[in-house]
Parts: structure tokens; sequence; C-alpha cells
């Protein structure tokens, strides 16, 4: 029972947090369960999963106020879900899973997406209002010209790193396409990150999940705390300063990235 509280007090905690700085998910739980002690193939996997629950709601609620692309949403899932199923075809296949190396390379994995996206964080372009610098005009002329292929090419890359870290959809993926789609407003870019983020997450912890890394009673244990908490969280963040919260989420990622990458 005391476990139980431990998972329960971990998932409100995350889901504040979430709801509070609008960033978490699993730039956050992942490190926490590694800390708890579970293996990297379980933690990630029950953090997609986790993941894919929680945000699910968000995606509905984007979506009856009109917020979602889902034009650019399906170009990144074209790209993503397909390797995400195939790396975990190759990991079974190679039987890559049950190997001890295997669980060295997620750590790490998630080490430099932590790392990445304290980047995105510090250069503030997952904030709502965030705008991109100008590019130059070659540059600009080639995505906006080629937007569909950049974005599947964007796809792919998120689903390696979420399928080997659980990190890449939130933050890292919202900054690629504030670059790619720089004239939508930014709450449309996020919208359209987070109803992506939901099947890649899923298809993810799903691959995880028939191999046999998905804690139950921690997943269920981690939403039973952090539905009603981010609910909390966001009640609240109008009330507290984002200047002040966002350094401090920046820096924790930060140490947790260099820790796991280089430990």
């Amino acid at each position: 029972m005391q476990e139980i509280a431990l998972y329960i007090a971990a998932g409100a905690s995350v889901g504040f947090a979430i709801g509070l700085t609008g960033v978490g998910g699993g730039s956050l739980m992942t490190p926490l369960l590694l800390l708890f002690g579970f293996p990297a193939p379980i933690a990630i996997g029950t953090d997609l999963l986790y993941a894919s629950l929680t945000k699910a709601s968000g995606v509905f609620s984007h979506h009856r106020r009109g917020n979602v692309d889902w034009r650019i949403a399906g170009w990144l899932a074209i790209g993503s879900l397909p390797i995400s199923i195939l790396l975990h075809v190759l990991m079974r296949q190679s039987g890559f899973l049950e190997e001890e190396g295997f669980s060295e390379l997620l750590t790490k994995s998630l080490g430099v997406m932590l790392i990445v996206t304290a980047a995105v964080l510090l250069a503030g372009n997952r904030m709502p209002g965030a705008t991109v610098q100008p590019r130059p005009r070659v540059l600009s002329d080639l995505i906006r010209c080629n937007q569909a292929l950049s974005t599947i090419a964007m796809g792919i890359v998120l689903g390696v790193c979420v399928t080997l870290s659980s990190v890449g959809a939130g933050a890292f993926g919202a900054a690629a396409l504030l670059v790619i789609f720089a004239d939508t407003p930014a709450i449309k870019i996020i919208a359209t990150d987070v109803a992506h983020a939901v099947p890649l997450t899923l298809i993810a912890g799903l691959g995880y999940l028939a191999a046999g890394y998905v804690d139950g009673l921690l997943l269920a244990s981690l939403l039973a705390g952090s539905v009603p908490a981010m609910q909390l969280g966001t009640r609240l963040s109008s009330k507290v300063p984002e200047q002040v919260l966002r350094p401090i989420l920046m820096v924790l990622l930060f140490i947790l990235g260099l820790n796991y990458a280089f430990s």
C-alpha cells in the first residue's frame, strides 16, 4: 500500500506540473520512475501509455475549440507511427529488448532528449505566443515549398525519439512545428502537437505492453493521482508566475539529462 501511495503521489506531482506549466509528461515521469528503481524499458513503456491517456482529454478540448490542424497531425503521423512500429518489430525480432545493453541505450536516449527539451524551453519556443526568429529567405522558401515532406521527416525523428525515450512529443515536437509553420498561431501548433502525441505514445506504449514491459498497477496508480492534480494545476496556472516556474523546470531537466546521458 505504501508503494501504491507513492506512485499516486508521483502521478499527482507530474500531473500538477503539466497543468501548471504545460510541460512535463515523459520528461518528468520517466526519470521519476527510474529513480524509483524501475528498469528503463518498464519506466518508458508505462510512461508512454500514461502520456497517451492523460493527453487524450486535452485533444478533445482543443478539437472543440478548433485549435487542431488535423492535416499537420496527419503528416506527422505518416512519419512517426510506422517508424515506431518498425522499431518495436526490429527490437522484438533481434531480442534486443532482453539484453542488458538495451536498458543502457534507453537511459542514454532519455538523457539526450531531456537536454534537448531543456534547450527548447530555454529558447522559449514552447511558450504560448512564442514567435520564431526570421529565417534566411532561401531556407524559408525551401521549408514553405516542402512543408509536407518536412513534417513527415520530423514525424520520423519524433517516432524514433519517443519510442526510445518517451520524450520528444511535447516541447521538441512543438518547437519543430513552429519552425516549419512559422505563420501558424502558437496555440494551433501546440494543440496539433498534442493531437499527434496521443496516437504516437499509444502505439509506442502498446509495443512495450506486447513485450511485457508495462506495469499495470503502476499505470493505474499514476493515472489516479495525475488526473485530479492536472485539473488543479490548470486552474492555478494563471495565478503562478510562469517566468519563475519554467526556468526551474528547465534546470531540472538539464541536470537529469546530463545524469542519464553521461552516467
